[in-house]
């Protein structure tokens, strides 16, 4: 069924639907534009709030070790790719779908255009035969008129005996001119009709069905983009939606990756001080004598200002002097002089360049990064200095290569640049050293933090050696060995001798310096010392440097030490009933399970 044959009456109502039809394609183009601002504003915004509660990166970034944080982080980025995906939408509806919308419209509105005013002249064509009909009908019905009247006048005439021969002879002829002319409007009138049925049948059969079926199909047309266009704004969204589904699944997994044990722990590396608590406040008899009580009250003095420390570890004492308004004048210089040597000793993180104004514990890390960042800088420019002597050896062997000369500048302020890095190096070991040894000589160095905390004991690492050195000073008191100093310096691979294998018990004297027995309290101390987990291979791994042990895929072994943060983790290896062996392998070699 069509509309031509159907709707052949309909000229009116089919131009104002066709119209209504292009109105509303168009209508759903403006909905698709204003969606694509929408989508180009919320993707603008989300990037504004990325930006806006993205964390400013401190000197240290020392939150950033937080799972928490990290998983926060992956959350912003998360966001952005949201905020980028949205974009995408708003820009393939603009270019997929509104365009076509656009252009479909302006085809339609021509075609309808067309085809109405196709449509207009029929009609007007049909009209203007009808109209010549009817002109055609009315004169010959005056012609007819006329032609009876003069029929009935000779009639008459002819019927009256008073009138003259040639009287009757006009009304004669004025009869005939009349019939002649009513047969002629007669006869036009029948050729009218005849033009007009046939154009009105042309018209209503031929014609006009042509134009209302095109306009049929342009409606047709019309609703059958707007099917595509709904359905493609559909697939901009769907081809979009995998990558969103993977942003939402990075999210989630942000969110389990957090753990708030970790941090708890990183809690403690980051603010322990290594200080011991104070110790108990003495009692004031205030019935001895004031000899008794003054020398109390010093006492007390002496001890509560031991214990008076600041957060970063100093003591905090106030010392004031009177001083006359000339002395202000004279000391000038003097302030002037402290103040340049005080920056001086100040790192570009306002802190000391010792670190000496840090917690025992928090002194020890900024030692050991120290120490880890001059060995990186001394390994990268012993390289540079190496490929600059290369360059100079062929330069030598070849001077069509270049000048030996010109590389002799670099060569010599790189030898120098490397041997001041080397003594920087060398006081900056030295100072760890002094703080480990400091360490391992506090009561607290003694003392194992559960999950997952190193323990920096003393007899813990003689342990671990299957030795037991004991060298005192002149005062008694005992001092680190050398292989201690270079297991807590060590940063980039364990190197302090701590891989010795032990096929046999503590005591037996494998493995002893001094080869001095062990005692039984001494064998049960170290022995008392219990394992913070378990681990199992990843990867093979064969020990090249010294205090590493080898691992074969698979193994499990037991936790000693945890990473500190140089990416070695000390383990032990049961290898008899009655012996065991331990040492050093890369963190991530291994999966570790702590005890709980």
């Amino acid at each position: 069924m069509g509309w031509g044959t159907e709707l052949w009456d309909q000229y009116d109502n089919l131009a104002t639907h066709t119209q209504k039809g292009i109105d509303f394609l168009e209508r759903y183009g403006s909905f698709i534009r204003d969606r694509s601002a929408i989508e180009i504003e919320y993707a603008g915004k989300l990037r504004r709030l990325v930006k806006n509660y993205q964390p400013k990166k401190s000197k240290e970034d020392e939150e950033n070790e937080f799972s928490s944080f990290q998983a926060f982080k992956c959350v912003l980025k998360e966001v952005a790719d949201l905020a980028g995906q949205r974009e995408v939408v708003a820009e393939n509806l603009q270019l997929q779908v509104l365009q076509g919308i656009s252009l479909l419209a302006k085809n339609l509105r021509d075609e309808r255009k067309k085809s109405l005013n196709e449509g207009a002249l029929l009609t007007q064509n049909l009209n203007s035969q009808i109209a010549s009909l009817d002109r055609a009908k009315r004169n010959y019905e005056k012609a007819f008129r006329e032609a009876e009247k003069s029929i009935d006048s000779y009639q008459k005439a002819d019927a009256d005996f008073n009138l003259s021969r040639a009287e009757v002879e006009k009304q004669r002829n004025n009869m005939n001119i009349r019939c002649n002319q009513s047969e002629d409007a007669k006869n036009e009138y029948a050729n009218q009709l005849q033009k007009t049925n046939k154009l009105q049948q042309t018209h209503y059969e031929t014609s006009l069905p042509e134009v209302f079926n095109r306009l049929q199909e342009l409606d047709e047309k019309r609703t059958r983009g707007l099917k595509e266009f709904i359905k493609g704004a559909a697939d901009v969204e769907s081809a979009v939606a995998p990558i969103i589904a993977r942003c939402l699944e990075g999210m989630v997994k942000a969110a389990d990756s957090i753990n708030e044990k970790e941090d708890s722990l990183k809690v403690i590396e980051k603010y322990q001080s290594g200080f011991q608590p104070p110790g108990d406040l003495p009692f004031e008899d205030l019935s001895k004598a004031d000899s008794d009580t003054s020398n109390n009250s010093q006492n007390y003095t002496s001890t509560s200002g031991l214990n008076h420390l600041t957060a970063k570890g100093t003591t905090t004492q106030k010392l004031k002097k009177r001083v006359g308004i000339f002395g202000i004048f004279a000391s000038n210089k003097k302030i002037v002089e402290a103040c340049i040597q005080v920056k001086n000793n100040l790192s570009t993180d306002g802190m000391k360049e010792d670190f000496s104004d840090l917690p025992p514990t928090q002194r020890r890390k900024k030692l050991a990064a120290k120490v880890h960042e001059l060995q990186q800088k001394v390994s990268q420019e012993q390289a540079a200095s190496e490929g600059l002597m290369k360059m100079k050896g062929v330069y030598e062997a070849n001077s069509l290569l270049g000048d030996p000369r010109s590389v002799e500048e670099q060569l010599n302020e790189s030898v120098t640049k490397l041997e001041k890095l080397r003594q920087e190096l060398e006081r900056y070991q030295k100072m760890l050293d002094q703080a480990n040894s400091h360490t391992q000589h506090s009561p607290q160095a003694n003392r194992v933090i559960q999950n997952g905390q190193r323990s920096s004991s003393l007899h813990n690492y003689r342990h671990s050696n299957g030795s037991s050195n004991h060298d005192h000073d002149d005062h008694g008191e005992d001092h680190p060995d050398h292989d201690a100093g270079s297991l807590s310096s060590s940063s980039a691979s364990p190197e302090s001798g701590l891989g010795t294998s032990h096929t046999s018990l503590p005591g037996s004297g494998q493995g002893s310096t001094n080869d001095q027995p062990i005692n039984d309290e001494m064998y049960y101390e170290a022995d008392a010392l219990q394992p913070l987990g378990t681990c199992k291979a990843l990867y093979p791994f064969d020990a090249t440097s010294e205090g590493s042990i080898p691992m074969s895929e698979g193994e499990e072994l037991l936790v000693i030490e945890l990473d500190q943060g140089d990416g070695w983790t000390r383990v032990r290896r049961l290898c008899s009933p009655s012996g065991w062996e331990e040492g050093f392998v890369p963190t991530s070699y291994i999966e570790s399970t702590l005890y709980a």
